[in-house]
Order: structure tokens, then sequence, then C-alpha cells
């Protein structure tokens, strides 16, 4: 299929072509999936520049080792941030002409990879959908409204928020440009994502009206349920011709969103406003509904994963491979009717399979669960309503002391975060630093962010806030965050601890709260290097798990259960 795509590019007289993996919603679970069509590659995140004579994929470092399994034959693979396109290009002497699609790159993401290393060609027709027919199953499912007993809040609420902040940068237009923004400000979500209920849509709004762009078929329910009389509803294809008709001088767009291709029609007849969507940070801070619904959601699932694990732990013949661990683990969880489908693909790995951090198993890859490896085991579910993500490592025989204290080196890093005095410290990049700290006293490190922010019954990835080395995004009590520190060792094994937690503020004191309740593999910890506080932490988690989830266990599962406490 490459030599197909450099024959168009030879037809479109360029040197080479990009491929991201989002599409022009710029969602994390994108459809279609263009990149992995092109190069096999799976990964969340990634990007491909296709030459006539050379193959380029740039990914985190969540997924080195994942891509060059993947696509290292066809591909010479890189790291972002520390090698990005432009440091490669600046080494060819002429500068390239790359074609790329306008709707699926923002101007600020053109900036930061290609810098002027090489000559962009806005091409309208993408090359690779001229290749593939890549169908979306879920074209035609209607988008559905939740109502103020589930949202915690009404539309006009969340409208007044917004237009009082608008009002204060004296903004008279704004592009809504990211689906889950415009999910979350008139409460209703969707089926155009296979992880997360988003549904594919685009809001202008200003002093007036609201121009709701989406699929016509899919807004018949939303369309009664929506009281609000501003509301006007469009195709995407009606965007321009919207756009010509408002009033006027500035409008705002979101940098990180917006596509090159949307800027352009909105800045033929209005001076852009480069702003961070407000509806980040209003969606972020989580109501007490949200917050209270979330922790239902946790209980549910915390009582399917301790289900799944004493099965795991106790069963007799291990005889059991990762895709088998991973499909018992969803059966666990649909036994609750609230659960409706998982927030991301499962990672199930065991040995060295675990040490690839974003790892899904396949028929290529599926191993059999040896008793003297680890199994690390990344997962989480869409509840109604409520997100929810778990890691658990976990072993079958007696460890080695390096993998043991690996592990307790990891877990005490997870307490520090879980320990964090949020009044003073109140960075995600600040907190990051406590968790790694243990690691890096034997010169050991994990190659990903510690947390990232997680949404209501939407992404399960979601920001602005994260606990990472490059966030400086202030903790704010209602975030939901991970606290996921790990440890890789590759083509070994791999460790990591994740619980979800959220800030909670009592008085004049913010701290997390866990909302995650499943027990950790006690056989993995050396107790000798954990302090007295470190073990207080550790008995009063697996009390609160007991105590949460206790009445959805069977006495054997409870035995079990208290055993570790």
């Amino acid at each position: 299929m490459i030599s197909l795509l450099k024959k168009l590019m030879d037809n479109k007289n360029i040197d080479g072509y990009i491929i991201p993996k989002n599409d022009e919603f710029f969602s994390e679970y994108s459809f279609p999936n263009r990149l992995k069509s092109i190069s096999n590659f799976s990964g969340s995140a990634g990007m491909a520049i296709i030459l006539k004579n050379k193959n380029f994929l740039f990914v985190d470092g969540r997924y080195t080792e994942q891509a060059s399994i993947e696509c290292g034959k066809n591909f010479k693979i890189f790291e972002i941030p520390k090698i990005r396109p432009f440091n490669i290009l600046e080494k060819i002497q002429d500068k390239l002409k790359l074609g790329f699609d306008p709707k699926l790159f923002t101007e600020t993401s053109l900036k930061s990879n290609f810098g002027d290393s090489c000559k962009l060609i806005p091409i309208s027709n993408n090359l690779i959908d001229e290749i593939y027919n890549l169908k979306n199953d879920n074209k035609s499912k209607e988008f559905y409204y939740l109502n103020e007993i589930t949202a915690g809040e009404k539309i006009t609420s969340k409208l007044k928020k917004l237009s009082s902040i608008l009002k204060k940068k004296k903004v008279q237009n704004i592009f809504i440009s990211a689906p889950e923004n415009c999910a979350w400000l008139l409460n209703i979500r969707g089926f155009d994502n296979p992880n997360s209920p988003i549904p594919n849509c685009q809001l202008v709004i200003n002093n007036k009206n609201i121009y709701f762009f989406s699929d016509i078929k899919k807004i018949k329910k939303i369309k009664k349920k929506i009281s609000y009389k501003k509301i006007k509803f469009h195709e995407f294809d009606e965007f321009a011709k919207v756009i010509n008709k408002l009033k006027g001088k500035n409008f705002s767009i979101d940098k990180n969103s917006c596509s090159i291709f949307n800027k352009g029609i909105i800045l033929s007849k209005f001076n852009i406003l480069n702003e961070v969507d407000p509806c980040y940070a209003l969606k972020a801070i989580k109501n007490k509904t949200e917050i209270k619904n979330m922790t239902d959601a946790h209980i549910a699932d915390g009582a399917a994963l301790t289900k799944f694990l004493y099965w795991i732990k106790t069963k007799k013949n291990l005889n059991l491979t990762e895709i088998e661990a991973e499909k018992k683990l969803e059966k666990f969880r649909k036994k609750n009717s609230n659960f409706l489908y998982p927030s991301f693909n499962t990672i199930a790995g065991t040995g060295p399979n675990g040490s690839i951090i974003h790892y899904r198993a396949n028929i290529n890859s599926n191993r059999k669960i040896n008793k003297k490896d680890i199994f690390l085991c990344d997962s989480g579910g869409q509840y109604k309503y409520g997100t929810t993500d778990v890691t658990r490592t976990i072993c079958f025989s007696e460890p080695s002391s390096k993998v043991k204290n690996i592990f307790t080196r990891v877990l005490k890093g997870h307490i520090a975060v879980f320990n964090t005095n949020l009044n003073k410290v109140n960075t995600g990049e600040k907190i990051d630093k406590r968790a790694r700290v243990f690691l890096k006293k034997v010169n050991l490190d994990y190659g990903h962010g510690t947390g990232h922010g997680v949404g209501y019954f939407l992404n399960v990835h979601e920001g602005p806030q994260a606990i990472s080395k490059y966030n400086n995004v202030k903790i704010l009590p209602g975030m939901i965050l991970s606290n996921e520190p790990g440890y890789y060792e590759k083509k070994k094994f791999g460790i990591r601890i994740e619980n979800l937690i959220y800030v909670k503020k009592n008085k004049n004191k913010i701290f997390f709260k866990n909302l995650t309740l499943a027990p950790i593999d006690t056989d993995l910890i050396n107790y000798k290097m954990l302090n007295i506080s470190e073990k207080k932490y550790l008995f009063n988690y697996h009390m609160d798990t007991y105590a949460k989830v206790s009445k959805f266990l069977n006495s054997k599962e409870k035995k079990w259960l208290l055993s570790l406490i």
C-alpha cells in the first residue's frame, strides 16, 4: 500500500506525505485510523512521513518498543520530543515538498514538528482515503442526552459560565472545535469513538446564537431534548456559509484543536484570537454529582477487578493466555448492568510483553502466562455514568528480590503522589518528581508521565491537568487524575501501579482521595523498604477497598481480600 501512496505522491508532484494518527476532530481514538492503515502502528499517538525512498515514524516514549515490533521493518522510528521531524528533514539539503491534509493538522502541530525545514503543501483530498475504503460502523448511531440529574448541571448554567469568560476577554465569536467540549457543554454523548462516548460535532457561539455542526441524521433525539431556542443545527459542509453570515470583528479558536482548514475559513472574514478553549478548564472541575457517579462507577469496577484478581491469583492450573485473561476480566465487568464497554484497549502483558508500555495482545504476540513471570494488566470501563482506568501488576510465584525491590520503589512513588500536600505542591510537574524519587535513587526511571486527567463519562485521557514533567496546570478541587508510576525492563518485565484519584477540599485543605478500589499485590512488596506511613497507607487502602466492595464478593473472595490487610 505504501507503493500506491508513492504513486499518488508522484501524481501530486510532492516529495512526501504526512499521515497523523488523529482524525479531523483530533480525538485520541480517531476514525478512520489512517496511520495504522499505512504503517501497521496501533498506538494512540504518532505520525508518519512517507518519502520516495524512506519512511519515518515518530512516536513518544510510550510507544518506541511497540512501534519497533509493529512496523520497524518498513519505518525508521524516532522518539518525540527527543527528535522531531524538522531535526531529520534539516539534514536533507533540498527543501522537500511535503503534502498534508489541512483538515488533520493545526497550525501549532505543523510549526512545532516541521518549522521551516520543508515546503508544506496542503492537499484537499486525503491520499490515504484514496487508497483505502475505511468505513465507520457507528456512522448512523444518534447522539443522546444526559439529563441534569446525571450531568449535575444544566446547559444554561454551563453556557452562562462560558459567556462570562468570553465577555471578560471581549470575545465576540468562539469556535468550540473539540467534540468532547461540545459534549460537556450541551450534556450530550454519542458513539463516534470506540472507547469514549464522543459525539462528533462542533459549535460556533456568539451572544445571539449557538450554531451546532454535525451529521444531521444523528441529532433527531437531542433536538427534542435540548430545549434551548438559540441552537441552530447545520451539516459540517455548511460551516463556511454560516461563518460568512456572522457579524463582529474577532473570533476565538483553540490552536490545539482547530484545523488549518477551518482556521482558513474563519480567517477570511475575522481577526483570530488564539486562545485555549475555556471549556477544557471548566470541564476539568467535576461537580458533586459527577464525583458521586464516578465514585459509584469505581465501586462497581473495583468489585469486578477484585473478582478477577482473586480468580487469576488462586487459579491452580494457570494454563491461560494474555487474550484469555483480557476476555475474562471483561466478563466480570459485563456482569454489571451499568457497564457499557472498555474505556481503552486492555493492556494485558506477561513477562517481556509487560515491558511494552502500551502493549495490546494480538494473535501473533499472545503469550501464555508463565508462573515465573509477572503480569501487568491495565484496563478500564465506561459505565453509566463514569469512566475508570486501573493498572495492577501481579505475580504467581515468589518473585526475585530485584523485581520485589523495584515494585516496592514504584509503590513508594505511588503513595508519595497520593500523600502530596496540595496546598504547597500544586502542579503536575512538581508532583511528578515525587513519584520518581525512589526509582532515581538507584538510577531507574520510566518513559511516560505519572498521571493524566480523566473525563466524566468521556475520554479516559483528558486535560488540561496532568502529572508530568511538562505540565504546569494548577491542580484544583474537583479534578480527576491517574496516579501511575512504573518501571519497564526491555524484553523482561513491566511494572505499573495505577489508581484514579480526585482532588477534595475540606475547609482550607485540598488533598487527593482514591477512586480506584482494587487490591495491590502484597506478594510483590518488600515490606522492609516501607516506612510506617507507607504501611499505614497500604492498610487503610485495603480496608477501604474491603469496606466498599466486599458486599459484591462471595465468601472465598472476601476471605482472600481480608488476608491482604
